[in-house]
Order: C-alpha cells, then sequence, then structure tokens
C-alpha cells in the first residue's frame, strides 16, 4: 500500500482499531499509525493533509 491507497488504508485501520474513534485522532497519530500498517510500503513523509484528512473520513465511513 501507498499513501493514495485511501480505501484499502482506511479499512485496515478499522480492522486493525475497531474501537478507535477517527474523529479525535491527530494527524501526526494518523500518519504514525498508518505508516506501522503491515502492508504498508511508502515513505513515511510522503503524505500532506489532504490525504491524511481522506484517509479519516473513510475510515469514519468503514465504521458507520
Amino acid at each position: 500500500m501507498i499513501w493514495t491507497d485511501v480505501n484499502e488504508i482506511a479499512i485496515e485501520l478499522y480492522e486493525k482499531y475497531p474501537d478507535t474513534d477517527p474523529t479525535y485522532i491527530l494527524f501526526t497519530d494518523l500518519q504514525r499509525m498508518v505508516t506501522e500498517l503491515e502492508n504498508f510500503e511508502d515513505e513515511k513523509d510522503r503524505v500532506n493533509e489532504r490525504i491524511l484528512e481522506t484517509i479519516q473520513m473513510l475510515w469514519l465511513e468503514e465504521r458507520d
């Protein structure tokens, strides 16, 4: 996975952290959580706020 695989990232975050409410996660923490996913292979700093926001919103949708 790379940063632009936002749907796949959101699904994996939901599966790894099912009891976590993404609404209250700081982008710095979200970035760390994504880079710690087993299948994540992109560079840690190769992300921007827009991508992190998209991941956060998709994760929220996945929870609902």
